[in-house]
């Protein structure tokens, strides 16, 4: 059945989920963007809501076509296991996001050894999981073992779902057999030898893997709640774990932080400082729900799409027992604390960040509350690696929960700066971390990041989700603002934003992004621009456009 991942975050052999740091409590955009849940057709009835909490949840990114249930909506059982896929984070591993059906498979993962593909899990007896008795399913998940005897990769986070219960497992599998039975071949992985041998797996199984014994039944509430669903279905440890290269993440620095992805998941012990020990069981089930974290945070990377796909859509009281249990975890330290010379006046770094940050973020890290988040005593800024303060760096934000947009700051700078400003940033404003960021590392993550404000092909362009910037759009309003003159920028986007009249946070996030977007398109099409100039004029742009919504809001 399945070589997958949680949270399309794995590389093979590892296990690797992230947070970041930004507000906002908002009410959803207007009616006209995507509807909250993307799968209307394939969700039971009485699945939860993303708006049943207080917290607004952002809207999931949702890839083309939709799964649709045979069997009706009021089946419990159907109902029961849609629930239990989400919060094991099923469809977000087994849909292709360039088009693909979900659970149909075809995800390409880029592992060290090479490209791995998600398998076909829907009930079509050729291509799918259609012939898994329920036998056959429960040794998938129990024991990573397909129905032909082949060991799975550990890209399948069988090493977690081990815990799981078979009463669980097999209502998972009856709301996967809801499903439209999908024909849809799967790709074999491209390992060299030995790896593509799936017999060699018998020694890491060996030394790595322990089958579980979980209980008849799942628990339904208090911390042993949330620790079945963290250890279990959400199984985070495959990314908040260290790792190393056998994949040994179940035992190897439990929730101390890990690589995923280019992106760094964080320690979420409850250390005081590199951890979530300063959280409250509020705020933890909070970030959980809508990705909002305390001091002007929010969630990034892989995290997010955890956060869009699955857990938003959990219970509250669920993100409370998980939020719980998390907040029980003894505290560990990532690293040791050490800023050596970089927190001093003058220190390396400080030239470029007052030339390149500091007009935003502050002088002293502090930001904008309710706009720029202070960079100031940030987990995601101090974690145990920079990857996380790299890529954004490198490929700048869209807004995100009513905060505003980030230019792409280091499409024109050289490597050597950004090590120096992401050590500084480190290690200033009572922050703390190792510093020793490679240029080299930064060269490998420039590589892989590829964001709507770097713009490098027309395709990394954002289509307009909204009514009325798709109509602007239409009249060719945005055409003219990437070819007119300059000097006339600023002018013509407080005329677009007039008509727009954002009435809440979310609805300026939706625009200020549709907006970028077209904007972003349409230098394509007017007079060619270099790269770095082009996420230049992306960066400006959205930043105008932003101060001029966000002054618009409520009027």
């Amino acid at each position: 059945m399945a070589d997958v991942v949680f949270s399309r975050a794995l590389l093979a052999a590892f296990g690797f989920c992230i947070v970041a740091a930004l507000p906002a409590d908002a009410n959803p955009p207007d009616t006209q963007t995507p509807a909250p849940t993307p799968f209307a057709a394939m969700t039971p009835a009485s699945a939860p809501s993303p708006q049943a909490s207080g917290l607004s949840a952002p809207p999931a990114p949702s890839p083309s076509g939709e799964a649709v249930p045979v069997k009706a909506a009021n089946d419990a059982l159907v109902q029961r296991g849609y629930y239990l896929m989400r919060a094991a984070d099923c469809m977000s591993c087994h849909t292709n996001p360039k088009g693909g059906t979900p659970f149909a498979g075809g995800l390409k993962m880029d592992t060290p050894f090479g490209p791995i593909y998600t398998p076909n899990i829907t009930p079509d007896k050729a291509t799918g999981i259609g012939a898994y008795s329920d036998d056959d399913f429960w040794r998938v998940i129990h024991e990573g073992i397909r129905k032909d005897g082949a060991y799975l990769y550990p890209v399948m986070p069988f090493p977690w779902y081990t815990n799981m219960t078979r009463q669980d497992a097999m209502a998972i599998k009856a709301y996967l057999f809801s499903l439209k039975p999908v024909h849809a071949e799967d790709k074999p992985p491209g390992f060299p030898f030995p790896f593509n041998i799936r017999e060699s797996l018998l020694t890491w199984r060996t030394l790595f893997f322990k089958e579980g014994k979980p209980p008849q039944s799942a628990p339904k509430d208090g911390i042993a709640r949330g620790e079945y669903l963290v250890e279990a279905l959400g199984h985070c440890g495959e990314c908040h774990n260290r790792h190393k290269l056998l994949g040994n993440s179940i035992w190897d620095g439990k929730f101390q932080g890990g690589d995923i992805e280019g992106w760094y998941a964080p320690n979420i012990t409850s250390d005081g400082r590199q951890g979530v020990g300063a959280w409250s069981v509020d705020q933890i089930a909070r970030f959980l729900k809508a990705g909002i974290a305390p001091h002007s945070g929010v969630a990034l990377g892989p995290m997010a799409e955890t956060i869009d796909y699955s857990l938003r859509y959990l219970k509250d009281d669920d993100l409370k027992a998980m939020a719980e249990y998390i907040k029980s975890i003894k505290p560990k330290e990532t690293y040791a604390n050490s800023a050596g010379g970089l927190s001093k006046p003058g220190a390396p770094g400080e030239d470029l960040y007052q030339a390149h940050c500091a007009s935003c973020h502050g002088l002293k890290g502090e930001g904008v509350r309710g706009h720029v988040p202070a960079l100031a005593h940030n987990g995601a800024v101090q974690a145990g690696e920079p990857e996380d303060v790299i890529r954004v760096v490198l490929g700048g934000l869209t807004p995100k929960k009513g905060l505003g947009p980030m230019p792409a700051i280091g499409a024109d700078l050289p490597d050597s700066d950004i090590a120096r400003i992401v050590d500084y940033v480190r290690n200033n404003f009572g922050n703390a971390a190792p510093a020793a960021t490679k240029p080299s590392r930064i060269a490998e993550l420039r590589a892989k990041t590829h964001t709507p404000m770097l713009a490098e092909k027309s395709a990394d362009c954002d289509a307009p989700q909204t009514s009325q910037v798709k109509a602007l759009v239409a009249d060719g309003e945005i055409d003219k603002l990437a070819k007119g003159d300059p000097v006339d920028l600023l002018p013509r986007i407080d005329a677009l934003t007039t008509k727009l009249a954002p009435t809440n946070p979310l609805q300026v996030d939706a625009y200020v992004a549709d907006l970028t977007g077209a904007y972003c398109k349409a230098l394509f099409t007017a007079a060619p621009v270099a790269e770095p100039a082009r996420a230049d004029k992306l960066g400006r742009f959205a930043a105008l456009a932003y101060s001029r919504m966000d002054s618009k809001l409520g009027q």
